[in-house]
């Protein structure tokens, strides 16, 4: 009888144990539970500790409310220019509505790769090859407005669409590899050209620079140097109008005569014994010895002159 009563107690022990189970549910952080009751949508369970009804609620789908990276695998998609290059890529989308994500698809997230794809070779068949390179982010931007339309109805909200690796053909690379190379040596050349150009622009500039700086220079020499030479034939002008102004002054007086007939005298005297002395042969006039004779001649001269001198005042 105790051993009876003793399974029973433990078979209800099990029961119970089952029911706590099954009625029982703690859900995680940022993660939903879809629950069915009868085999019918009944509510969503968010994270905290829930009851369900025993044998009737039950857990269907789970759902993590966090933001989920997908893999899109390598495809190969044709150009405008008919191209065939692979590109595989990165999917971001965070469930929004967890029920419509049950049952609005079987797998959203399978469903998501494929219209990645889908959409992918779409947007990459309107450009040419080298705007695939070029404008990713516009790639980018319409595989994401495409992918957000189609899973809107399954509770999916696509955040972002990154394109991971363009792969063109081995022929094309190559053949892009010579469009750079020439690319850059057209660039080389032109910045080289233009180096040249502005040091020949330098230069001309330097020496045009010189030769003015050198003209300026022998101008104002010029001018220095004239006006040197005028201001010396000033001052000579100026001490020979002196000077004359002074023998004019002296010759007015009685002494003044006398000691210019001295001179005279002197002069003569001594340009005639240079004459004598070279031993040249030259006709004279008869009196050239005449030293007295010559000197009244001048003193005369010099009066006559002092007389006209003093009737033109």
């Amino acid at each position: 009888m105790e051993i009876e009563m003793l399974a029973g107690l433990g078979l209800l022990a099990i029961f119970l144990i089952i029911v706590l189970v099954k009625t029982a549910v703690v859900v995680p952080n940022q993660s939903a539970y879809i629950v069915e009751r009868l085999g019918k949508f009944s509510k969503v369970l968010y994270a905290g500790f829930h009851i369900l009804v025993p044998f009737i609620d039950v857990t269907a789908y789970k759902r993590s409310l966090k933001e989920q990276v997908l893999d899109v695998p390598k495809q190969t998609c044709i150009t405008r220019d008919n191209v065939s290059v692979d590109i595989d890529g990165v999917l971001y989308l965070q469930v929004i509505t967890p029920e419509k994500s049950a049952y609005g698809i079987s797998d959203y997230e399978w469903g998501a790769i494929q219209l990645a794809q889908t959409s992918l070779r779409s947007v990459i068949g309107k450009l040419e090859l080298d705007k695939t390179f070029e404008e990713r982010t516009r790639i980018n931007q319409e595989v994401v407005e495409a992918l957000d339309a189609a899973t809107a109805p399954w509770g999916v909200k696509v955040l972002r669409y990154e394109i991971r690796d363009i792969t063109p053909p081995m022929t094309v690379m190559e053949a892009m590899e010579k469009q750079m190379r020439a690319e850059r040596e057209k660039r080389a050349a032109i910045a080289q050209s233009e180096g040249e150009k502005q040091a020949k622009i330098n230069l001309a500039e330097g020496e045009k620079g010189a030769a003015i700086a050198e003209s300026e220079g022998q101008k104002q020499a010029m001018i220095n140097k004239a006006e040197g030479e005028a201001e010396q034939i000033r001052k000579v002008a100026q001490a020979t109008a002196d000077g004359l102004k002074l023998i004019a002054q002296q010759m007015s007086s009685g002494d003044g005569i006398a000691a210019a007939q001295l001179r005279l005298a002197e002069a003569y005297i001594a340009q005639f014994g240079e004459l004598a002395r070279k031993g040249n042969t030259m006709i004279i006039p008869a009196n050239v010895a005449d030293a007295a004779g010559m000197v009244a001649t001048m003193t005369k001269i010099i009066k006559s002159g002092q007389g006209m001198d003093s009737s033109s005042c």
